[in-house]
């Protein structure tokens, strides 16, 4: 049925697409194009300098270094490039580019004979934890004769060691083999180091390659140049495997496998292949004691701590995995144009696989965790401040998991690792979540305070589970604490835009006050919900009454909130107010929202309103946060200038969170953010109460 759709949407395009023609992006070009997304070392990209044109590009990881994927077709004796930078045959015409959630389809034009659609297929389950524990994603290939004669088609793909080591010059083994009427092709490097990375890859783990028999398959193993003439010169692999283990880049070794499909005519044909990685141990974690720990890949309770029995469930499942992804794409562009129109819808469609491929998926069904990495930035993990702009998704898809991703937090501090009296930033770097038992993480205190109590209080209103916060209720009062000491008149503090630069002396902060103010009108809700005495409600109320004289700017036309207090010439997002809203308090007054949503229309910018008055750049995120509880008309504003950001910016790669306002590139001085998790922010508007 995807395959008819296809047609005729291109066919409805009329005559202009044809031999060299531009692609067709569907719902738009973006940055970058997710491919093989489900973690945060099976993450790979085609990147948007090629103009997310597949043939003849390689894929590459999310920090921009290649990985090895190639792909080729055969017609009638002739073989073509659908992927990858290798020299030989010549490209494939792309005819379209689509994504939804899920899925990123390429359809080709093979010399005007063979329609080809490639879809790349990286499920998300935000309700079935066994499925979403497996760091594997599908590749369709799927061809179709478009003039109706028949062609002879063989199709082809490899994968290089590149996958398995992020230092080239290690040595990788490699194996074949069959199970269940599966052939794999199995790769590892041979030196391995758990929790160690390589230049961010993962330095453990057995890599697969997999495929579905049937009549015309055949494999091979070795140099890249041998195996893909191979394929272009008999349009078929040799069925063997050379016997040198080697470094990845010695001679290349690529594992390959071609399906002949036969003669093609009136139907089409479709081969299935699955990559991933399976790792048994997958986060070094500092529970109790300061002790590190393994935590096992929660994959293994599921499937029986057998890398083979997940091989086989993950490749025999896709016809599930096909008809659920399909409602979940459905009902996330349904959501999202209902919530504010078909911009939103192509923001939040590209955000989703982003999001959940920073997430590692590991313990054991009674108790499962969910670590994230903070990609990009500084690999640190279980960053309070990044969960809690993405914390929307969750908030949105499935409550439950923000509570798999808190465990760690509350597990590592409530056990007397961390010795600060606020809340402790991250875990440390990823894997590895060691924590800080000498309290020298970066220092958030109101930030991270404020985040947790935050975010604790939307997970208990979602599930309804109060026993959670009745269980951590002492360390939330702790945190709670240091709002009350530090919240109305921030001292020297660091907030979650600390990239941007600091205030001097980091003081008074205007946004950073009005969370720790609504962190204490959520611990408020919090005491009442497990029967405390309520020693917050009278707190907030107060600050915030202060807080309205010290950080309105009345006197601007029209007045607005000011970056930090008494600095009348400055601005910013007041993005934490989405809190409020969030949480269904209604305490911050609805004048500040209207002020602030009439104030953005006046500041914007090409692409975005900048986040304050230090620089033009913006940040995606936050101005999600700032659209969700706007009036309609700023609402729209915030969300068509980013979509149009989506498909003009010249940053081409995984979709960065922070740009400049209008150049829409990264922003110059600053850093360059890519593939981070915080896209979870997208779903702002549609985490909000129904109303």
């Amino acid at each position: 049925m995807r395959f008819i759709k296809t047609i005729a949407m291109l066919a409805a395009m009329g005559s202009d697409i044809g031999i060299g023609a531009a692609s067709v992006f569907k719902p738009t070009k973006p940055p970058a194009v997710p491919l093989a997304v489900r973690s945060p070392y099976l993450n790979a990209w085609l990147q948007g300098e090629s103009g997310c044109v597949l043939p003849g590009e390689w894929p590459r990881f999310w920090t921009g270094d290649i990985q090895g994927w190639q792909g080729y077709v055969a017609v009638d004796g002739v073989a073509y490039n659908w992927m990858g930078g290798a020299p030989g045959p010549g490209p494939v015409n792309q005819l379209s580019l689509e994504y939804t959630s899920t899925k990123s389809i390429f359809t080709f034009d093979v010399a005007q004979k063979i329609t080809l659609i490639v879809t790349f297929f990286s499920p998300v389950y935000p309700d079935d934890i066994q499925r979403q524990s497996l760091q594997f994603s599908y590749v369709t290939v799927t061809a179709k004769s478009s003039d109706g004669a028949s062609h002879k088609v063989q199709v082809y793909m490899d994968v290089s060691g590149e996958w398995a080591s992020g230092d080239n010059s290690e040595k990788v083994q490699w194996e074949f083999g069959t199970e269940s009427n599966l052939y794999y092709l199995k790769f590892w490097r041979e030196n391995q180091h758990e929790f160690k990375e390589a230049n961010e890859i993962a330095s453990w783990g057995n890599w697969y390659l997999s495929t579905g028999f049937h009549e015309g398959l055949t494999w091979q193993i070795g140099q890249d140049t041998t195996v893909r003439n191979q394929f272009a010169g008999n349009l078929a692999l040799s069925n063997s495997q050379e016997s040198e283990f080697r470094p990845v880049s010695e001679n290349w070794p690529v594992f390959a496998f071609s399906h002949d499909l036969g003669d093609i005519k009136d139907d089409e044909v479709e081969r299935i292949f699955t990559l991933g990685l399976i790792q048994d141990n997958v986060i070094h974690f500092a529970r109790q004691n300061n002790t590190l720990e393994p935590v096992r890949g929660l994959w293994m309770s599921f499937y029986n701590n057998s890398d083979m029995e997940a091989v086989v469930s993950f490749y025999n499942d896709y016809r599930h995995a096909v008809e659920t992804m399909s409602l979940l794409d459905q009902r996330i562009e349904k959501d999202s144009v209902e919530a504010a129109g078909q911009n939103y819808s192509l923001i939040t469609t590209l955000a989703l696989r982003q999001t959940f491929g920073a997430f590692q998926y590991a313990g054991t069904p009674e108790k499962p965790y969910i670590f994230l990495k903070e990609i990009s930035s500084n690999s640190d993990i279980q960053t309070v401040d990044v969960i809690f702009p993405a914390f929307p998704i969750f908030v949105y898809l499935n409550a439950t998991l923000s509570r798999y991703l808190l465990d760690p937090l509350f597990e590592h501090q409530e056990s007397g690792s961390y010795p600060n009296k606020y809340a402790e930033h991250d875990l440390g770097t990823f894997p590895v979540a060691k924590g800080y038992p000498n309290g020298d993480d970066e220092a958030m205190p109101l930030e991270e305070c404020g985040n947790m109590i935050i975010m604790s209080l939307a997970y208990a209103q979602r599930t309804g589970d109060t026993g959670y916060l009745t269980a951590h209720y002492p360390i939330l009062a702790q945190w709670a604490q240091y709002l009350i000491e530090d919240s109305l008149v921030p001292a020297n503090q660091l907030s979650t835009d600390d990239f941007a630069g600091t205030l001097a002396p980091r003081r008074n902060q205007t946004n950073l006050a009005i969370k720790g103010i609504i962190g204490l009108k959520a611990m408020s809700q919090i005491a009442q919900l497990t029967n405390n005495t309520d020693d917050f409600k009278d707190k907030a109320e107060d600050y915030l009454m202060t807080w309205k004289a010290y950080a309105i700017n009345y006197d601007a036309s029209p007045p607005h909130t000011t970056l930090s207090y008494g600095d009348k010439d400055s601005h910013g997002i007041l993005y934490n107010i989405y809190a409020d809203r969030l949480l269904g308090l209604q305490f911050v007054d609805q004048s500040v929202f209207d002020m602030q949503s009439d104030f953005y229309l006046t500041v914007a910018n090409e692409y975005a309103v900048p986040l304050d008055t230090r620089h033009t750049w913006a940040k995606s995120d936050w101005e999600m946060f700032a659209a969700a509880v706007a009036k309609n008309e700023t609402k729209e504003m915030f969300i068509d200038k980013l979509a149009e950001w989506v498909g003009k910016t010249t940053t081409n790669r995984a979709m960065t969170d922070l740009f400049d306002s209008i150049t829409g590139d990264y922003p110059s001085g600053g850093p360059t953010f890519v593939a981070r998790p915080v896209m979870g922010g997208m779903f702002a508007l549609l985490a909000l109460p129904k109303e």
